[in-house]
């Protein structure tokens, strides 16, 4: 009969106790088994106490790490090579990653060199296509050459266009220094001698102002950015140049009498002054020296 019992259940392993337990505990750290008073690790002063818990926090740490204890990935946060035909994975303790710094991918150690992946034929990541850079400066010189065809008829047939394509007043009915000085508006705050009166217009092509021209004074120690941010108030066109983006959608300042285009960081007073018209146009790329004939 106890032989029986004892084939159903199993004595407990703690020195002072042996009590025969029908449903015994086994301590995964000691592979001992236990009765009910003594299943955990402090009651029978377990020899291996923390070895389990620890094996246990090894390996959870792994898995969120992305590799198992051999150094693989998971399949969920594995690195895999970037060539398209290979599957091997990659930043690894078993495959290290090589990066290729031309079309900045990553791969393994049999497609790491250019020849291997086809480096020629890959766009690297992260740059412009160059289709996209074309059309851009292409956009530019076009916008640009075109205003200045409109200045060089203003010049050549004595009279002055207006941007969106009316004829505006006559020469003797020019913008003058004196007009400008009446008419301008500006921050008060600017010392009369730190004032540099200009006639700011809007180009109708690129821009959707509510006012098409104004006059206004700034600051001669203001950098082109800030005259800009102010110019664009007064007109009423909307500025989003301080949002980044690109340059599609950048207002850019175009100095009439210099032909160029004011770079954002240029002082007001250096290359501007009263009496100098300048235009607000959008999209038509930075002010570099390939794209504007100075």
């Amino acid at each position: 009969m106890d032989k029986d019992l004892e084939a159903i259940g199993a004595h407990c392993q703690y020195t002072y106790c042996n009590q025969l337990d029908f449903l015994p505990f086994r301590c995964e750290s000691c592979k001992h088994t236990f009765c009910l008073d003594h299943r955990t690790e402090t009651a029978h002063k377990c020899a291996r106490a923390g070895e389990w818990a620890a094996a246990r926090r090894k390996a959870t740490e792994a898995s969120t790490n992305g590799t198992s204890s051999n150094g693989r990935p998971t399949p969920a946060t594995g690195t895999q090579c970037s060539h398209p035909q290979c599957k091997t994975y990659i930043n690894t303790l078993s495959a290290v990653a090589v990066a290729c710094q031309t079309c900045n991918r990553q791969y393994c150690l049999k497609h790491r060199l250019r020849e291997e992946h086809a480096c020629a034929t890959l766009v690297p990541l992260g740059a412009r296509p160059a289709s996209l850079v074309n059309i851009q400066k292409q956009k530019a010189l076009g916008a640009l050459d075109t205003f200045r065809a409109l200045i060089a008829n203003r010049k050549k047939s004595g009279e002055r266009t207006a941007l969106d394509g009316r004829k505006a007043p006559t020469s003797s009915t020019v913008v003058t220094l004196a007009d400008i000085r009446r008419s301008a508006k500006g921050d008060a705050k600017i010392p009369a001698d730190k004032r540099l009166y200009l006639h700011v217009e809007a180009e109708a092509a690129t821009t959707n102002a509510k006012l098409p021209a104004g006059n206004f004074f700034y600051n001669k120690e203001w950098s082109v950015g800030r005259m800009l941010d102010e110019a664009a108030k007064g007109l009423q066109v909307q500025n989003v140049n301080n949002r980044g983006g690109g340059e599609k959608e950048k207002l850019r300042v175009y100095h009439v009498q210099g032909g160029r285009l004011l770079e954002f960081g240029e002082k007001v007073g250096v290359g501007l002054l009263s009496g100098n018209t300048i235009v607000l146009l959008r999209g038509v790329g930075p002010a570099v020296p390939d794209l504007i004939a100075v």
